[in-house]
């Protein structure tokens, strides 16, 4: 739902959406989980998730996040955080779509500019991706990661990649590291 409401907002505004516009949408997400939930005899929590997104449009860089998943790009050969992972107040704690009273949606807008790749992934990797301690990304685990997408001839996804970074995720290099969810998406704009 929402990646439609912006997708449809991109075409018929010529723009991303302001901020105002996407609280509203993820306000109509959350009501149509509770929905679900209560329909099914279940609680709102039973359908808790993390968020992380991105947006490029023209020269428009938009980034929404809740939780521990997190959002790098490259720019000049160099990564940077575009959203660092957010965690809860007690360890192995997050915050997620469906928390009450809201929230804590974070939207962070940036000029698209010189950024040529990003990576976005879920919390089961960023103890091998991301430096914590400088808050920065690993260029050892993503210069590695991106080469392939950069020179990849098609556009899209790319299914052989894409099968490849499931076997390398699924493998011993990362499973002996990390027992939680593993989910990386690779962009390039080469």
């Amino acid at each position: 739902m929402l990646s439609t409401a912006i997708c449809d907002w991109t075409a018929n505004h010529g723009g991303l959406p302001p901020d105002d516009q996407i609280h509203e949408w993820l306000d109509t997400v959350r009501d149509r989980l509770a929905s679900v939930a209560e329909k099914r005899g279940l609680t709102k929590r039973q359908f808790a998730s993390t968020l992380i997104a991105l947006l490029v449009f023209g020269e428009e860089l938009l980034a929404l996040q809740i939780g521990d998943s997190a959002l790098v790009a490259r720019k000049a050969g160099q990564w940077e955080a575009i959203c660092w992972p957010e965690n809860g107040e007690f360890a192995a704690t997050t915050y997620f779509v469906t928390d009450d009273p809201e929230p804590r949606l974070q939207i962070t807008r940036r000029t698209a500019g010189d950024y040529d790749a990003f990576a976005a992934f879920s919390d089961g990797i960023d103890s091998i991706a991301l430096h914590h301690a400088n808050q920065e990304p690993h260029a050892r685990f993503f210069d590695p990661m991106i080469k392939p997408v950069d020179q990849a001839a098609e556009r899209g996804r790319l299914a052989s990649l894409s099968a490849a970074l499931g076997r390398y995720l699924d493998g011993p290099a990362i499973c002996d590291r990390t027992d939680d969810d593993k989910t990386l998406v690779l962009v390039s704009r080469h």
